[in-house]
């Protein structure tokens, strides 16, 4: 088993009451909450679909896959290490240590893991 799993998908919205309403009422997603007026969760069932303007983007303007992992030093490692490149991090925001990065065909990875409390 890899130490790896995706917990989300981040989408980009410049208006985040229009993206929970087509997700909620096209899609039938249950928001399961929301941070303002940059950040959003939805249930998208085994992973979460999560909208987010420039303000909580990770990369903003592109689709985004997190990825939940116990060693995010590590990982970012990997990704450089693997061809991939750290746009950010690893760093520590008001939740999670993080690191930004692209795989090696240039698309969006974030990879966090919780804070201790």
């Amino acid at each position: 088993m890899s130490d790896f799993e995706v917990r989300q998908i981040v989408l980009s919205t410049d208006d985040l009451d229009a993206s929970i309403q087509f997700y909620t009422e096209t899609l039938g997603f249950a928001l399961k909450f929301r941070d303002g007026a940059h950040y959003a969760a939805l249930d998208g069932g085994s992973v979460t679909v999560a909208l987010a303007t420039p303000v909580d983007h990770p990369l903003p303007g592109k689709t985004v896959v997190a990825i939940k992992t116990a060693d995010v030093d590590a990982a970012a490692k990997a990704i450089e290490a693997g061809g991939g490149a750290i746009v950010k991090g690893p760093y520590n925001d008001a939740h999670e240590r993080r690191a930004v990065a692209y795989d090696n065909q240039g698309n969006g990875l974030v990879f966090y893991s919780p804070l201790p409390r």
